[in-house]
């Protein structure tokens, strides 16, 4: 294992990094855990008194260091988080606006103590605005987005996508995105500053590409008429005889006329290359074809091939898939399935969630913390 610059075994690119994270759900430990991933040494600070059921999720939870639980409201609770707020990098917390501040542990006094701390508030709407101090999750951030009614079909509710949209997508990764930015302006300035997530605006960004269309008139605002929200017959999923499905992605016309061969097409080639991509009539055609074999059979008809067709998987099959496989994309821990790591680094390694436990008690000294106590 390499060592970053204290000597201390490189975890990543983030190894000598210091996050202080006040425990909470979704976008806040998910960006943390980014960070962990990176390398950063994250430590969580919990409240005294039951656990977060939502909190401490297992493969969610992974690269932490570990938790120390406090009375937030007492005198000793609060200067135990500003003596570590004095050692640390970065500190993350995703209460409602205020709720720091009424703790005494608000930017104001955190940045008092340790100038060059990037302070990480992540909320749904923001530490400002009407709605800031509201409760909210995921599916409402992204409808006031405008990501939520793009999706789906006409007639009928928008799906919630998951939580991937707010509260992963436009809510921990922009987060992490920020407190990183943030650390190497530091590097410059000598000097902290506080970030401002809200999922409505990450989800707003990641939504930018799509508003960009639309102001070239290339994206209509109605659902079910637009070529990346299913409404396409060469952009969408099909249902396979054994009930399983086939996602089809031949956007390029290229791709498509391989898609159109490999389904035994190649002689109305031309007509179909004309159609309009909501043609109901090739929508009807393509479901009856595909209908005619189980998904295995599919998955040999267009392996190798330029189409831009692959199977649905669960999250049962994903990591047996051959190419997650020979990528080493998931690992087993017990009964848990972690997606690798990511992204890739050359010469900074990112360590395997298998191999968290094996530095944990040095990653706790570097806090000052004792783990047999």
């Amino acid at each position: 294992m390499n060592k970053d610059a204290s000597g201390t075994p490189s975890r990543g690119p983030l190894s000598g990094i210091k996050v202080l994270e006040m425990d909470g759900i979704g976008p806040g430990p998910f960006g943390t855990m980014l960070l962990a991933d990176l390398g950063a040494n994250v430590l969580t600070v919990g409240r005294s008194g039951p656990a977060n059921p939502f909190g401490s999720v297992p493969v969610g939870s992974r690269g932490r260091s570990g938790m120390i639980k406090l009375d937030l409201k007492s005198d000793a609770g609060r200067e135990r988080v500003l003596k570590l707020i004095e050692q640390t990098d970065v500190i993350v917390e995703g209460f409602r606006p205020g709720v720091m501040e009424r703790l005494g542990l608000g930017p104001d006094v955190a940045l008092e103590r340790n100038p060059r701390l990037v302070y990480a508030r992540m909320t749904g709407w923001g530490q400002t605005g009407p709605l800031a101090k509201i409760a909210g999750h995921d599916i409402n951030y992204i409808s006031l987005s405008g990501a939520l009614h793009s999706m789906g079909k006409a007639g009928s509710p928008p799906p919630p996508p998951l939580n991937l949209v707010g509260d992963y997508g436009g809510g921990g990764m922009v987060l992490a995105l920020g407190i990183v930015s943030a650390l190497l302006e530091t590097r410059t300035s000598g000097k902290g500053q506080v970030i401002d997530a809200a999922m409505v605006e990450g989800a707003g960004t990641l939504l930018a590409p799509i508003f960009g269309m639309k102001s070239a008139g290339a994206w209509p605002v109605e659902r079910d008429g637009n070529m990346l929200d299913g409404s396409s017959f060469y952009y969408r999923c099909y249902e396979c005889a054994d009930g399983q499905f086939m996602s089809v992605g031949s956007l390029e016309p290229q791709f498509r006329m391989m898609l159109i061969e490999k389904l035994g097409l190649a002689a109305e080639s031309k007509d179909i290359m004309s159609r309009v991509h909501t043609d109901a009539e090739m929508h009807q055609r393509f479901e009856a074809i595909f209908k005619q074999h189980d998904r295995a059979h599919w998955i040999q008809v267009f392996d190798g091939s330029d189409a831009c067709v692959a199977p649905v998987m669960s999250m049962n099959e994903a990591p047996q898939h051959p190419h997650n496989q020979a990528r080493k994309s998931f690992t087993q821990i017990g009964n848990e399935t972690h997606p690798v790591r990511t992204p890739k680094f050359s010469r900074t390694p990112l360590v395997s969630p298998a191999d968290d436990e094996a530095d944990r008690e040095a990653r706790l000294a570097q806090w000052g913390i004792d783990p047999a106590a």
